[in-house]
C-alpha cells in the first residue's frame, strides 16, 4: 500500500461532490486545474466562484515536500509556530547538500562527513514533528516525490521550484517558501492567487530523436522566463496522453523556467501503469474510480480557446529535437539550427562535458534512452571526447539501472555515475578544469542554465537538452554535431551514424531496491529533543523580525540598483554557500552580490552613502543597519526568478533591507518578500526605473493607509537638493498586509496562537 493511503482515499471520497458544487457556482464546464484547485478550497464545499488572476484565495494543500537546503529555515520558522506534529503528511529529502567531484560513493561519504550535524538536526526534528525523513543519497525530491507520494488530482507544495514535477502524476504541486510551508505544517490557509490557465495541446507521437524534453524546450522558447507567471498550464489532447508519466513530469518540472504556477496533465492509462509499476495499484484503482473528475470536462477539450486564457497547439510528430541556452532557459534553438547559431555567435564549439540525470531526465525511461545511445559508442568502436556524468534520481532509479546494466554500459564510455542527488544542476559541482577562465560549453539534460549555475564559472556556456542528446554530443565532443545527420569517425577510422535512440517506458522486470533511504518518524514525538548548538555556523535559532513602526518609511538608502535578468541565484547563491542555509547571518554573506549594479556594470560592488566609498553589498547593508538607517533594493523585470529559496527573501529583510522595487516580479519570490514583512512593490511606469540614482535618499509615503488595490508614492530626494515622486503599484490584500505590520506572517501566526 501507498504511503497515506488514507489521506488520498478521503480526498476521492469528497472530490466528486466538491467538483458538482464547483460546476454549479462558476455555471460551465470545468478544466482539469480548476476541478481540483475547488475541489481542495480551506473552506469546503465551493459556495462561489473565483476570478483567474484577480481573487486571492485560501486552500487546503494535501502534503508539503521540502529539501534538506529549504527544509532547515522552513523546520526552524516551524519550531515557533507552536505545534507538536504537522498538520498534514510533510516530507524532508536531503538531497541538495551532496557534492559532486569524484563519484557517488566517495561523494557520499564525503557530504556524511561535512553535514553531518544538519543531518542530524533535520532528521532530530522530522522525528519530533511527525515528518518522513529521506536520508543522503535516497534521491531528488522530486524523483521520490513522484515515486512515492504524488497522486492524480492531489494539491501540494513544496520549497522547491521544480516541486511541479508531480504534475506528471495528474497532481497540482506549486513550489513555495518555506513560510508557506510553515503554515500549512501548522495547519493554516495556504494562500494563493487563483491562477490563469495556458492550455497546451499536444497532438500526433514523438519518434526518433525527439523527447519529452524538447515538448518544454519548444514550450519555453514560445512563452519565455515569465510567460507562464502566474498560470497554470495544463497539457491535454491525443500526444498528451501517449507520453510516459515520467516524461510528462519532465515538462511539468521545467514548467518552472516559464515562471508557470505549476504544470499538470489529466489522469491517464500512462499514470496508471506508472502507479502499478511503483507499487501503489491501491491508487491507481481509487483514482479509476473518480476517473472521469481527473480530466477536463469533454467541453474544454471540444473547444479549448473559450476555457483557456491562452491555447498553444504543438504537433509532436513534427517536433524536431532542440538545444535551449545558452545563459536563460528560453533561447530555443531547433537541432537542425543549432550549429549555426553556435558559429554565429562565437560559442565555444568543442564541448567540454556532458551531463545527463538530476530532478528533470533521471527516469528509468530516460537513462534507457540515453544507454542506448552509449551503447552504439561500444558497439561501433567510437570513443567519447567529452567528459561524462550521469545523476540517477533515486536509490529505487538507480539501483534498478544497475541491475539491468544501464549504469555498467555509461562507465563502458568513461561516464562517471555521481551520487543520488542535485550535484552540478544546483552548483553542487567540484568541477575538475584546466584554467577556470577559459570560455567553455557544457551540454545538460537539466533544467536551468543561468550563468555560474553548475559550476560558478562566468565562462562556461552552459545549454540544455535531452538526455539521449546530451550523451550523442559527448560522444562526439563538439556543439555542432547533428546526430540526425552527421557522421563520426570510429576509431578504425571508418564513418559511422548513430542510430535513433531506443527506451524502455518501464523496467521489464519491474522496479527493485534494497534500501530506499527513507526513515519513519516516531509515533510521539514529545520526548525527542531538537538541539541547535549556539555557536554553530552551520544552523542558528530564528529570532522574530520586528514589526512594522506604523509610520511612512523616511531616509533609506538605495544598497542597488540591479540591471537586467537578477534570479534568486544572483540574490543568495547556491554552490558553497549552501553549508549556511540554515545560518541566517552567516549566509547572508551571500546577499545580491551576483547582481549587476547598474550604475558601474559590476557585481558585488556598491556605494556606501554614509563613506562615499565602494564595498561588497552585504557590506555595504550591515553599515547601514549598524548606523539604524533602512535601505531599498531597485530591480528591473522579473526580479527574483528561479529557485524558490526564501533565503533570497529572509536576507534582506535580516539585514534591514525595508523595500523591494522592480518593474515585475517572479510569483514565488514576491510570496516570499511578502511572507518574511517585506514591501515588494512595482514601478507604475517602468520608465521611472532610469529616474533612480545612486547617491538618491528614497521615502515610501502612503503607508498610514496601505490598502489592497492602493499605490503608494515613492519619493527620490536627489544629492543635488532636488526631489522627485512617482506611484507605486503592490498586490497586497489584507491578510498580507497584517503580514507586513505585524513584521512576518509567522508573527501573525504567533499572535494568533499567543505563542
Amino acid at each position: 500500500m501507498a504511503f497515506d493511503f488514507d489521506m488520498i482515499q478521503r480526498v476521492y471520497d469528497g472530490f466528486g461532490e466538491r467538483v458538482e458544487a464547483a460546476r454549479q457556482v462558476v455555471g460551465r464546464p470545468l478544466t482539469l486545474s480548476e476541478k481540483i484547485l475547488y475541489a481542495h478550497l480551506s473552506a469546503g464545499i465551493p459556495q462561489k466562484a473565483y476570478n483567474r488572476g484577480k481573487d486571492y484565495v485560501d486552500f487546503a494543500p494535501d502534503r508539503v515536500a521540502m529539501q534538506d537546503a529549504t527544509a532547515q529555515m522552513a523546520l526552524l520558522q516551524f519550531m515557533q509556530a507552536g505545534r507538536p506534529q504537522v498538520a498534514v503528511p510533510s516530507t524532508v529529502h536531503c538531497d541538495h547538500l551532496i557534492q559532486a567531484e569524484v563519484g557517488a560513493a566517495k561523494d557520499l561519504e564525503n557530504a556524511n562527513n561535512k553535514n553531518r550535524e544538519v543531518y542530524d538536526f533535520l532528521a532530530s526534528i522530522s522525528n519530533k514533528y511527525g515528518i518522513g525523513f529521506w536520508k543522503p543519497g535516497a534521491g531528488i525530491i522530486h524523483q521520490v516525490v513522484l515515486e512515492n507520494y504524488a497522486f492524480p488530482g492531489g494539491l501540494m507544495i513544496g520549497t522547491d521550484s521544480h516541486t511541479p514535477n508531480a504534475g506528471g502524476l495528474g497532481m497540482i504541486a506549486i513550489g513555495v517558501g518555506g513560510a508557506d510551508a510553515c503554515d500549512v505544517m501548522a495547519g493554516l490557509p495556504w494562500e494563493l492567487k487563483m491562477p490563469k490557465l495556458i492550455g497546451v495541446k499536444l497532438t500526433g507521437k514523438l519518434s526518433g530523436w525527439a523527447s519529452a524534453k524538447d515538448v518544454i524546450l519548444r514550450v519555453a522558447g514560445i512563452l519565455t522566463v515569465k510567460g507562464g507567471t502566474g498560470c497554470i498550464v495544463e497539457y491535454f489532447g491525443e500526444g498528451a496522453d501517449s507520453l510516459s508519466a515520467t516524461g510528462k513530469a519532465t515538462i511539468c518540472n521545467m514548467g518552472a523556467e516559464i515562471g508557470a504556477t505549476t504544470s499538470i496533465f489529466a489522469y491517464d492509462d500512462k499514470m496508471a501503469d506508472y502507479l502499478r509499476s511503483t507499487e501503489r495499484a491501491d491508487i491507481a484503482e481509487a483514482a479509476n474510480a473518480v476517473r472521469q473528475y481527473l480530466r477536463s470536462d469533454d467541453e474544454v477539450y471540444a473547444d479549448p480557446t473559450t476555457y483557456y486564457d491562452q491555447v498553444i497547439e504543438i504537433n509532436l510528430s513534427d517536433l524536431e529535437p532542440h538545444i535551449n541556452g545558452p545563459y536563460t532557459p528560453d533561447l530555443a534553438w531547433p537541432l537542425s539550427k543549432f550549429a549555426q547559431a553556435v558559429k554565429e555567435n562565437g560559442w565555444p564549439e568543442k564541448l567540454d562535458v556532458g551531463l545527463i540525470g538530476s530532478c528533470t531526465n533521471s527516469s528509468y525511461e530516460d537513462l534507457t534512452r540515453a544507454a542506448s545511445v552509449a551503447q552504439q559508442a561500444i558497439t561501433k568502436n567510437l570513443k567519447t571526447h567529452s567528459e561524462y556524468t550521469v545523476t540517477p534520481g533515486s536509490e529505487l532509479v538507480r539501483y534498478t539501472t544497475e541491475r539491468d546494466g544501464l549504469l555498467d554500459t555509461f562507465e563502458q564510455i568513461g561516464g562517471v555515475v555521481l551520487a543520488n542527488a542535485c550535484g552540478p544542476c544546483i552548483g553542487q559541482w567540484a568541477r575538475h578544469i584546466d584554467d577556470p577562465n577559459r570560455k567553455n560549453s557544457i551540454i545538460t539534460s537539466f533544467n536551468r542554465n543561468f550563468a555560474k549555475r553548475n559550476d560558478g564559472l562566468a565562462n562556461t556556456h552552459s545549454f540544455v537538452a535531452s538526455p539521449e542528446l546530451v550523451t550523442a554530443m559527448a560522444i562526439a565532443g563538439s556543439l555542432t554535431f547533428n546526430p540526425m545527420t552527421d557522421k563520426l569517425t570510429n576509431e578504425a577510422g571508418e564513418e559511422v551514424m548513430l542510430d535513433e535512440p531506443q527506451g524502455i517506458e518501464l523496467p521489464v522486470s519491474g522496479f527493485a531496491v534494497e534500501d530506499a533511504g527513507y526513515q519513519a518518524p516516531a509515533e510521539d514525538g514529545s520526548g525527542v529533543q531538537v538541539v541547535v548548538s549556539p555557536t554553530s555556523d552551520r544552523l542558528q535559532l530564528l529570532e522574530s523580525f520586528k514589526a512594522w513602526e506604523g509610520t511612512d518609511l523616511n531616509g533609506l538608502k538605495v544598497l542597488i540598483k540591479a540591471k537586467g535578468k537578477c534570479t534568486t541565484d544572483h540574490i543568495s547563491m547556491a554552490g558553497p554557500w549552501l553549508k549556511y542555509r540554515g545560518h541566517l547571518d552567516n549566509i547572508s554573506n551571500n546577499m545580491l552580490i551576483g547582481a549587476v549594479n547598474y550604475f558601474n556594470e559590476k557585481t558585488n560592488t556598491v556605494k556606501n552613502q554614509l563613506t562615499g566609498e565602494y564595498g561588497e553589498v552585504p557590506a555595504v547593508q550591515r553599515a547601514y543597519k549598524a548606523a539604524g538607517i533602512g535601505s531599498i533594493v531597485v530591480g528591473d523585470e522579473n526580479y527574483g526568478e528561479g529557485s524558490s529559496r526564501e533565503h533570497a527573501a529572509m536576507e534582506p529583510r535580516f539585514l534591514g533591507v525595508r523595500a523591494i522595487l522592480v518593474k515585475s516580479f517572479a510569483r514565488i519570490h514576491e510570496t516570499n518578500l511578502k511572507k518574511q514583512g517585506m514591501l515588494a512593490l512595482t514601478f507604475a511606469d517602468p520608465d521611472d526605473y532610469e529616474d533612480i540614482r545612486e547617491d538618491d535618499t528614497i521615502d515610501i509615503l502612503g503607508l498610514t493607509n496601505f490598502t489592497p488595490n492602493g499605490q503608494l508614492t515613492i519619493r527620490l530626494n536627489h544629492d543635488d537638493g532636488t526631489t522627485q515622486e512617482f506611484q507605486v503599484n503592490h498586490t497586497y490584500n489584507e491578510t498580507q498586509i497584517e503580514w507586513f505590520k505585524a513584521g512576518s506572517a509567522l508573527n501573525l501566526i504567533k499572535q494568533k496562537q499567543n505563542v
